[in-house]
Parts: structure tokens; sequence; C-alpha cells
């Protein structure tokens, strides 16, 4: 009768060296796998997984060296108890670096034969590892900022303090350059954590990566926190602004149904780049204060402008947080038409082609970062079906909290 044998992991960013792993381990009789479910993979690595559970069980199962596979529903290093159970197998496989006493005890205890392999890439192929990958590509989070956008420059909140949205994303598609997704910001992150981000409080790891790219008296400007606070704080954050570049308060959303609510509504469309050149605060309403070229409104229409914008971040908060489409959709479309009052430069003819064309198929939509280029974020009644129709939308998803 035919071996079975066993072999177990997370098999997250699936690559040559597990295919090889998995080619050898067959040659021990017919291979069964139990894979690391994603509520393991964040107890074990603190971390969200880059392909789901269900997603990393399809890859393996299709893979012809495998008879069977399935998600472990144990926990810890040894989550595949039970999964053993239901493969009885006679065999259980490791390599040399996921070997150790306890595995080999369990199998000992059972009957099972223990088999440690090394590690050998197939002929022609360099040697492949999860953690020799994650030192190659570049997973740092983006973030999209939902509603507020400005108010965290002191020369708005002064004249009404308020709120501003950030969504952390997970790098699910290409970063392009000056396309309102933080990418300075990320830049200089990527100057000190090239592939990802530490594990450590994230608020005051915003906090470090603001200061570090606002080094006194390196420039005039000031990059606004919400691109630190969007890279670095997972989920849906609000932070509020009043009168100073850091905010006041900061509160945080992490529940996975809301934020499972906005995946379903939120697509994402690439523009152009914003040119070289284009300056997107010539001609605000605040004049030389804010880098523009005119004089600044007078103050009681300032006011009243920024409190528009304020009033319109608390409101989307409020109804993201009741996942109620409608009112986000409204409160949305508010916070970017108070955005483009203020600085009308945003809006480009290319940004105002890109907005006159999805309009009759979106509830409500703007653009991320300062504008005239880039990136639109539109929220749809349902982002799948919308994403078919448009194949060059695609949809977010979001980084969850460790």
């Amino acid at each position: 009768m035919k071996h079975r044998v066993f072999v177990s992991g997370c098999y997250d960013m699936l690559h040559s060296g597990h295919v090889a792993f998995f080619k050898e381990a067959s040659s021990y009789g017919e291979l069964y796998v139990g894979i690391g479910s994603d509520a393991t993979i964040m107890e074990l690595k603190g971390r969200k997984t880059i392909y789901s559970e269900q997603e990393r069980l399809y890859m393996v199962k299709a893979i012809r060296y495998v008879a069977d596979a399935c998600i472990n529903t144990g926990h810890g290093m040894m989550d595949f108890v039970e999964s053993v159970e239901r493969f009885k197998p006679d065999r259980f496989v490791v390599n040399s670096d996921g070997s150790s006493p306890v595995k080999q005890q369990f199998c000992a205890e059972r009957g099972i034969e223990y088999i440690v392999l090394e590690r050998i890439p197939e002929q022609g192929l360099a040697a492949r590892s999860t953690t020799d990958l994650r030192k190659t590509e570049c997973l740092l989070p983006t973030r999209v900022d939902l509603a507020g956008t400005w108010i965290d420059q002191p020369y708005v909140s002064k004249y009404c303090p308020g709120w501003a949205i950030t969504l952390s994303l997970e790098p699910t598609f290409p970063i392009v350059e000056r396309c309102g997704l933080a990418t300075s910001t990320r830049n200089m992150i990527k100057k000190i954590w090239p592939y990802e981000l530490p594990d450590m409080e994230p608020e005051m790891l915003a906090k470090l990566c603001f200061c570090f790219e606002n080094e006194p008296g390196r420039q005039s400007h000031v990059s606004g926190a919400q691109d630190s606070i969007g890279i670095c704080m997972p989920g849906l954050v609000r932070h509020y602004y009043d009168n100073y570049f850091w905010p006041c308060r900061i509160e945080t959303c992490n529940d996975p149904k809301v934020l499972d609510w906005l995946e379903q509504h939120l697509a994402m469309v690439m523009l152009a780049p914003r040119p070289d050149g284009c300056i997107v605060v010539k001609g605000n309403v605040f004049g030389a204060e804010a880098g523009g070229e005119g004089p600044a409104l007078p103050k009681e229409t300032l006011v009243s402008m920024v409190r528009a914008l304020a009033d319109a971040a608390s409101d989307c908060w409020e109804a993201i947080l009741a996942m109620d489409l409608e009112a986000t959709a409204k409160a949305y479309n508010a916070s970017f038409q108070a955005q483009i009052a203020m600085f009308p430069a945003m809006v480009t003819p290319l940004v105002r082609q890109a907005l006159d064309k999805y309009a009759p198929h979106v509830l409500a939509s703007k653009l991320f970062g300062a504008g005239g280029g880039g990136c639109m974020c539109l929220l749809v009644a349902d982002a799948a079906a919308f994403c078919a129709l448009h194949p060059e939308s695609f949809r977010l998803k979001v980084r969850r909290s460790y």
C-alpha cells in the first residue's frame, strides 16, 4: 500500500522553493498538505498574509505533487494536529529549518515516521525562502485620504479645527510616484525600513516617521501628518487638527465588519501622475501663507469654507461606522467639494475628464492627495461588479490591525 505523507506550513508568498519541497516530499508517498490559517499566521508572525487562506488553499491544491490539502484548524506551531487526524499519514516530512523536538515527539507518539529534508532548489533555479523574498520586495503600506484633506496644515485648521480620515492599504497594486498615495512619505520611510514596517506601537511609529520626514531646517514646507499616520496606523483612522502640525487626538476603527464594508464599496482608478510644474496650491483661497499667488479671502469666508470641510469629515466618519452607504456618499462628496473650493487647481482638465467619465456609474468620487492628477477613489454600490465592468479600475485591500 502506498505511504501517506503529510507536510504543514503557511505557504504565503508561494514560490519555487515550496514546489521543490512538495516534489521531494511526494517521492515518499501520496502527499497531503496542512495550511496555516490567516489567524495562525497573524498569531505567529504578527502580520496579515499576502494571500488569504482560501487563495493559498487553491494554489497548493493546484500543484500536481499534492494529492489534497486543507486549512489547519488549530493554532500556534502545532496547528496541524486535527489535519493529521483527518489525513492519517504514516510519514511526516519537514524542512530542516522547520524541524523541532515537539514535532518529532508528536510523530513518535503516533507511530508516524519523521523525515527531515534539506532545502534543495530545482536544478537551474535559485534557492528561495519566504524570508528572503520579503527582503527583496517592498511591502510598506500606503494610504488613502478619505475625507478632511488639507486640515492637517495649520494655515487651514486655524480657521476651524477638524478631523482628517485615512485608510491604510496593503500594497496590492503598483505604487506610482506623484499619484496622491503619500509616496514622498513612503519613500522617506524606505530609507529607514526598506521592506516592511517594524513591529512597534503604530501611533509612536507614525510620529517617528513624521519627524524624520520633516527634519528641522531641511525645508520650508512641512508634509502633512496624515501621510505618516495613514501609512503607519492600520485600519480606518481619524486625526483631529487644531492649528498645529501633529493632531491632538487620534481615533481608530479596526472593526472587521466596517473594513470589509469599505472594501466592498471602494474602487481605485489610476490617472497620470501629477505633471512636473503643476502647483496645486496656486490660486488657493488662503493666499501667500499657503503658497498661493493672490490675496487671501476674508476671514469669515475662510472660517465658513474650512468648517464645511471639517463637518463633512465628521459626517463621513459617522456614516462609515454606521455602514450607511447613502450617507457616506453624501459626506464623501461634500468633503471633496470643500477641498477643491479651497484649492481649485487640484482639478486639472485631465482630472475633470475622469470625474465626468465615472460620474454616472459611481455614488461619489474624490482625488487622493493634493490632486492635479494621480488617482481617484470611487465609492460604488458594488466594487466587484464595478471593476468587472471597468477593467482599468481595481479594488483595495485594507491593512488590518496587528
